[in-house]
């Protein structure tokens, strides 16, 4: 039988198991990266990422870094070589690592808008004032998808214009991959392109609407012309090889963002997230099959 002495003993050792589990977890982990693939420009991902680096670090207690990647298979990578701890991945990118990585590749949650909807679309854009109101309409012109393994800006108007009968391979007259959306929808704006592939959340939050609050191309000066069926949102994602203590603690803090760091969450969002919700790699076995047709579609042109 326990004497009261024991048993408050007990309870003291017990009260001091959170604190310890934290403390083991930042012995082995003494900075957290977050991974970002320069899809977005050099400007653009620091003046979003670098308040959140700042809130994290308060969050964690250890540092949180920017950990750039050169593309979007990339985050791949840096997972596979424990570079980064925790990252965005869009939905064919989470494809692409779990064929890669399988289930150490973790998702933890995705976004939810201001109305609910966990998700986001891609949309082909011409410029405003351009004549052409279709995909017919872009026969024979230059068209950019932003990276070959970007969800919205590739493999899903990919899939779904072949549905319709679109093959953009030889409907226009030229494709080239910008290297990612920003670049693309500059470059139609500029003239460089007659359409682009990019990815639009509503009427009031996408790539076009983001470039236009910060002034990097007017307003009102692309044109949505088609869209396609709802994306999954895109799941932060880490590794599974993390401590869980870690993994907890990160996920509670980008939750408690919006009411601890409202502008922090406001910039980082830019204001069009109401919160975040879980994420399941159930919730994108359809990417996962859209990105494995895809891949059948190459095969097929390369024999």
């Amino acid at each position: 039988m326990l004497t009261r002495r024991a048993l408050l003993a007990g309870l003291g050792a017990s009260a001091t198991l959170p604190a310890l589990a934290q403390e083991d977890w930042r012995r082995s982990v003494p900075e957290v990266r977050i991974g970002v693939s320069s899809a977005e420009n050099e400007a653009g991902a620091i003046a979003r990422y670098q308040p959140l680096m700042d809130y994290l670090s308060g969050k964690l207690g250890v540092p949180a870094k920017l950990y750039r990647v050169s593309d979007y298979a990339g985050l791949v990578e840096a997972v596979r070589a424990d570079q980064i701890e925790f990252a965005r991945f869009g939905p064919a990118v989470y494809a692409l690592g779990r064929r890669v990585l399988g289930d150490r590749l973790q998702p933890l949650f995705r976004d939810v808008d201001q109305h609910g909807q966990e998700g986001y679309f891609s949309v082909i854009l011409v410029r405003s004032e351009s004549p052409y109101r279709s995909l017919a309409d872009l026969k024979g012109k230059t068209f950019a998808f932003a990276d070959p393994n970007s969800t919205s800006g590739f493999a899903f108007p990919s899939y779904f214009m072949r549905k319709e009968g679109v093959d953009p391979q030889s409907h226009f007259g030229a494709t080239v991959f910008s290297g990612g959306h920003d670049n693309s929808v500059l470059a139609l704006v500029r003239g460089q392109f007659d359409g682009v592939a990019t990815y639009q959340v509503n009427a009031e939050a996408g790539v076009a609407q983001r470039l236009a609050s910060r002034k990097m191309i007017p307003q009102g000066s692309t044109r949505v012309i088609w869209t396609s069926p709802l994306i999954p949102a895109s799941p932060f994602c880490t590794r599974a090889n993390l401590p869980e203590a870690l993994k907890t603690r990160f996920v509670a803090a980008m939750n408690a963002m919006k009411d601890e760091a409202p502008d922090i969450w406001k910039t980082f969002t830019d204001g069009h997230i109401s919160r975040y919700a879980p994420a399941r790699h159930d919730d994108y076995l359809d990417v996962i099959a859209v990105i494995e047709d895809l891949d059948a579609q190459r095969k097929k042109r390369r024999d």
